[in-house]
């Protein structure tokens, strides 16, 4: 189970960088030994995920813009803040390059009869 959390500034939460420079994530919540959590994505300004290719994964993922801009490399589409997304198992998406940097809110999670 993900644990109970009162409303807190989400740099309470570790930044914990990932694979990709520039790239860093603030777990909020994670089901231990799955990819089931609640994130906050950070892209610096520049960012390129390219060498993480194409993203495919088996969990639902819904995401909110809450700053800065994406560019979706496949696409050669710009996704603002205040944008969502809503990507089901198996869909496609990514690369993405942050010019002026950006910060995401992620949902991960598996569905009943997905």
């Amino acid at each position: 189970m993900k644990p109970e959390l009162e409303f807190q500034t989400y740099t309470n939460f570790e930044r914990e960088l990932l694979p990709v420079e520039g790239l860093s994530q603030r777990v909020i919540a994670k089901i231990p030994n799955s990819d089931v959590a609640t994130r906050i994505l950070e892209f610096e300004p520049g960012t390129n995920t390219s060498p993480n290719g194409i993203q495919i994964h088996d969990f639902w993922e819904e995401l909110y813009i809450i700053e800065g801009s994406i560019v979706d490399l496949e696409l050669n589409e710009e996704f603002t803040a205040g944008m969502v997304a809503c990507r089901p198992p198996g869909m496609k998406h990514g690369p993405w390059i942050a010019p002026n940097g950006c910060k995401i809110f992620e949902v991960r999670y598996y569905a009943k009869g997905q």
